[in-house]
């Protein structure tokens, strides 16, 4: 079944104590266009993420949302610079000798807020484990994502399918039409040639030949035949498995050169005007082929 451009889909898990938040968003593009975006720490994973992505989506324009919460996962270190505090320790108490007899007692607090006593760095990470907790939500917020785009892609289908019922229709019409046309114009012009000729007993065999000649040059029914093939085609196609966009693109436009030539083709008004429907339900069909992926 066809699947739409367009759809969304989010998850949410908490992965080796990283609260992981992924929302996928997709609308149509002619090619693959994906963007990521996400906090600046995890950077390195974005080629992953972008890999991720293309695997599963040919086409499309992807914004993909990540955020972290690693509050809980000790990602950042505390070091103590024993030494250094042991000689801001012993500054001190000398400055309280200096003073005089008054009581002082040097605190941590105290200690704390000189330069260099804390350093506060960032833990080592396992990256290749991150990357992997990363994909892992992605791949829960793709599936969601691939699920809305397929209800989407069953309703395309379902519009496209009956718009191919009624081109299937008109084209039946046309093919009805077509031979009444050269019998019409066979008797216009016996009349318009009695007129002419007066007494004059009209050829039989000069009418066939002319109404041949029409005939031959108002001929659809390789265009019809043409149109039904494509049609057949088309239905195969909204019941593949696989990416299928491009070719529909491809082949409503050979529907619609079909449906042209027919009009140029044909000068009878009936014929003209269902002509105008046709072509009608085969830019609305267009129209919906831009969604397919």
């Amino acid at each position: 079944m066809i699947k739409s451009m367009t759809g969304y889909g989010r998850a949410r898990e908490t992965r080796n104590n990283r609260d992981i938040t992924v929302e996928v968003r997709s609308v149509n593009n002619r090619y693959l266009d994906c963007v990521v975006k996400m906090p600046r720490l995890y950077t390195f994973a974005e080629d992953a993420v972008k890999q991720c992505v293309q695997r599963s989506v040919s086409r499309g324009k992807v914004d993909v949302f990540i955020t972290v919460d690693a509050s809980a996962a000790g990602v950042t270190k505390v070091t103590v610079n024993r030494v250094l505090a042991g000689e801001y320790a012993a500054a001190l108490n000398e400055l309280a000798e200096v003073c005089g007899p008054t009581a002082y007692k040097v605190t941590p607090e105290a200690l704390a807020r000189f330069p260099d006593v804390l350093t506060v760095t960032k833990a080592d990470e396992d990256l290749d484990t991150i990357r992997a907790d990363l994909c892992a939500v992605l791949e829960q917020a793709l599936s969601a994502f691939h699920a809305m785009r397929a209800v989407e892609g069953g309703k395309l289908a379902e519009d496209i399918g009956s718009r191919l019922t009624a081109i299937e229709t008109l084209t039946g019409q046309v093919e009805a039409r077509s031979p009444e046309t050269v019998a019409e114009y066979r008797r216009k012009l016996t009349v318009k040639m009695q007129e002419v000729l007066q007494s004059v007993s009209v050829d039989p065999q000069r009418i066939l030949t002319e109404a041949a000649i029409y005939a031959d040059k108002v001929a659809v029914d390789e265009e019809t035949v043409r149109l039904r093939s494509h049609i057949a085609q088309f239905r195969t196609m909204l019941e593949a498995g696989e990416p299928i966009g491009r070719k529909m693109d491809f082949l409503i436009q050979e529907i619609n050169r079909e449906a042209n030539t027919i009009g140029s083709k044909c000068g009878d008004v009936s014929i003209a005007q269902v002509v105008v429907n046709l072509k009608a339900e085969v830019e609305k069909i267009r129209e919906q082929v831009q969604n397919v992926e």
